[in-house]
């Protein structure tokens, strides 16, 4: 049995995808890395690592759906878990360091919600 053979363009497109998705890692670690707050550090590999991931999970359907001949879709189901966790892990992360940030007695900016003070 001969294994199936990739049209070129296929090749192609998923070496581009995979080489895109590198770019959005690289450019996730230099913005952590360049940076100065914690807060500015943590935006960039958030959107590095889910934009990445949908090119890496594209690139692997379509790869694998040459390989089968047959549309394999089950590859999308890592990067929309990755759309739904990472934003709540980032925004759960940025909490809790505003939490310290007020508790060390920063001057960081007032609460938003839950002031009785104020009567509407």
């Amino acid at each position: 049995m001969t294994a199936p053979v990739l049209p070129f363009w296929l090749e192609v497109l998923t070496a581009a995808l995979i080489l895109i998705s590198a770019l959005f890692a690289l450019t996730g670690a230099i913005g952590l890395l360049r940076l100065k707050d914690f807060f500015q550090r943590m935006h960039p590999p958030a959107l590095a690592s889910t934009l990445g991931a949908w090119c890496v999970s594209l690139a692997s359907i379509l790869y694998f759906s040459g390989l089968k001949e047959t549309p394999v879709l089950h590859a999308w189901l890592i990067p929309i878990l990755l759309s739904i966790t990472v934003p709540v892990t980032t925004l759960l992360l940025a909490r809790t360091a505003l939490f310290r940030k007020r508790m060390a007695g920063e001057d960081v900016p007032d609460e938003v919600s839950g002031s009785p003070e104020k009567d509407y």
